[in-house]
């Protein structure tokens, strides 16, 4: 089951699972495992494999409904990838920045 939704996930960032797997830190052997087995990664694994897709560790356990956006669009992804090594002081400011721009659309009635 665990192998289905990571697949199914891979898909809709259009990326293969193995590629999916590089950038997250992972070998291409534990995504075999994965789906030879039926095997779930626990704990950190798990952790960064629900970071990377932005859903929950409950999600891809199979225990969860999807959120209603839960795959990334082009934006969302790039923002995603470039702040993952910022540090929370600059990604608290990021977060405010946004929050400034959105609250200044709301006042533009846009």
């Amino acid at each position: 089951m665990f192998y289905d939704i990571y697949k199914d996930l891979c898909q809709r960032r259009g990326v293969s699972p193995s590629r999916a797997a590089a950038e997250i830190g992972l070998s291409n052997a534990t995504v075999t495992k994965w789906k030879k087995t039926g095997a779930a990664p626990g704990g950190e694994t798990l952790a960064r494999v629900a970071a990377y897709f932005g859903v929950s560790a409950g999600y891809l356990l199979g225990l969860e409904e999807p959120a209603a956006a839960l795959g990334f669009d082009d934006f969302t992804y790039a923002l995603h990838n470039e702040t993952k090594e910022l540090t929370e002081e600059n990604k608290q400011k990021l977060l405010e920045m946004a929050r400034f721009f959105r609250e200044s659309q709301e006042k533009q009635g846009q």
